[in-house]
Protein backbone atom coordinates (compact mmCIF):
# COMPACT_ATOMS: atom_id res chain seq x y z
CA UNK A 1 0.00 0.00 0.00
CA UNK A 2 1.47 3.42 -0.59
CA UNK A 3 1.84 6.29 1.41
CA UNK A 4 -0.52 9.30 1.93
CA UNK A 5 0.67 11.89 0.11
CA UNK A 6 -1.23 15.00 1.29
CA UNK A 7 0.68 13.88 4.17
CA UNK A 8 4.30 13.43 3.14
CA UNK A 9 3.58 17.14 1.89
CA UNK A 10 2.65 18.56 5.56
CA UNK A 11 5.49 16.83 6.67
CA UNK A 12 8.59 17.52 4.42
CA UNK A 13 7.25 21.29 4.95
CA UNK A 14 7.86 20.94 9.04
CA UNK A 15 11.28 19.11 8.48
CA UNK A 16 14.39 20.76 8.52
CA UNK A 17 16.21 21.20 5.32
CA UNK A 18 19.02 19.39 5.86
CA UNK A 19 16.09 16.21 5.90
CA UNK A 20 16.90 13.52 3.30
CA UNK A 21 13.57 11.02 1.90
CA UNK A 22 14.26 7.29 1.81
CA UNK A 23 11.07 5.09 0.75
CA UNK A 24 10.99 2.09 2.82
CA UNK A 25 8.77 -0.88 3.09
CA UNK A 26 5.45 1.24 1.03
CA UNK A 27 6.12 4.38 3.18
CA UNK A 28 8.03 7.46 2.64
CA UNK A 29 10.64 8.13 5.56
CA UNK A 30 12.13 11.28 6.41
CA UNK A 31 15.93 10.90 7.88
CA UNK A 32 17.81 13.45 9.58
CA UNK A 33 21.50 13.05 9.60
CA UNK A 34 20.77 9.34 8.18
CA UNK A 35 19.23 8.45 11.48
CA UNK A 36 14.83 8.09 11.00
CA UNK A 37 12.60 10.81 12.14
CA UNK A 38 9.54 10.21 11.42
CA UNK A 39 7.61 7.98 8.24
CA UNK A 40 4.19 8.05 6.95
CA UNK A 41 2.40 5.37 5.75
CA UNK A 42 -0.99 5.05 4.04
CA UNK A 43 -3.07 6.24 6.96
CA UNK A 44 -0.75 7.01 10.03
CA UNK A 45 2.43 8.46 10.62
CA UNK A 46 5.54 6.74 12.21
CA UNK A 47 7.47 8.32 14.97
CA UNK A 48 10.88 7.85 16.05
CA UNK A 49 10.19 8.96 20.23
CA UNK A 50 13.66 6.85 21.76
CA UNK A 51 12.44 4.52 24.79
CA UNK A 52 12.32 7.22 27.20
CA UNK A 53 9.45 9.58 25.38
CA UNK A 54 7.84 5.95 24.38
CA UNK A 55 5.56 6.06 27.15
CA UNK A 56 4.13 10.11 26.77
CA UNK A 57 3.70 9.15 23.02
CA UNK A 58 1.86 6.27 23.97
CA UNK A 59 -0.19 8.23 26.89
CA UNK A 60 -0.68 11.10 23.91
CA UNK A 61 -2.55 8.39 21.82
CA UNK A 62 -0.18 6.81 19.33
CA UNK A 63 0.04 2.99 19.41
CA UNK A 64 2.80 0.78 19.96
CA UNK A 65 4.74 0.15 16.64
CA UNK A 66 4.43 -3.68 15.94
CA UNK A 67 6.59 -5.83 13.14
CA UNK A 68 5.04 -9.12 12.94
CA UNK A 69 4.39 -10.42 16.53
CA UNK A 70 7.44 -7.84 17.75
CA UNK A 71 6.69 -4.38 19.08
CA UNK A 72 9.64 -1.84 18.43
CA UNK A 73 9.96 0.31 21.63
CA UNK A 74 11.37 3.86 20.63
CA UNK A 75 8.48 4.04 18.18
CA UNK A 76 5.15 5.01 17.68
CA UNK A 77 2.52 5.09 15.05
CA UNK A 78 -0.13 7.91 15.42
CA UNK A 79 -3.15 7.29 13.33
CA UNK A 80 -4.15 10.10 10.40
CA UNK A 81 -7.12 11.25 12.84
CA UNK A 82 -4.58 12.59 15.61
CA UNK A 83 -2.51 14.83 12.88
CA UNK A 84 -5.03 17.33 12.15
CA UNK A 85 -4.09 21.19 12.54
CA UNK A 86 -1.12 21.78 15.00
CA UNK A 87 -1.03 18.21 15.99
CA UNK A 88 1.60 17.11 13.05
CA UNK A 89 3.84 19.84 14.31
CA UNK A 90 3.80 18.27 17.46
CA UNK A 91 4.66 14.66 16.61
CA UNK A 92 7.24 15.85 13.79
CA UNK A 93 9.07 17.74 16.56
CA UNK A 94 9.39 14.75 18.63
CA UNK A 95 10.62 12.13 15.45
CA UNK A 96 13.12 15.17 14.83
CA UNK A 97 14.69 15.84 18.07
CA UNK A 98 15.01 11.97 18.54
CA UNK A 99 16.88 11.32 15.42
CA UNK A 100 18.95 14.89 16.48
CA UNK A 101 19.83 13.33 19.36
CA UNK A 102 21.36 10.12 17.67
CA UNK A 103 24.83 10.21 16.13
CA UNK A 104 25.27 10.99 12.47
CA UNK A 105 24.98 7.57 10.21
CA UNK A 106 27.80 7.59 7.21
CA UNK A 107 25.44 8.16 4.48
CA UNK A 108 26.01 4.64 1.73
Amino acid sequence: MAYDIELAERVRALMPAEVSEKKMFGALAFMVNGNMACAVGADDLLVRTGKSAYEAAIEAGAEPMVMGARTMSGYVNVAVDLLRGDALVDWVRRGVATAESLPPKPPK
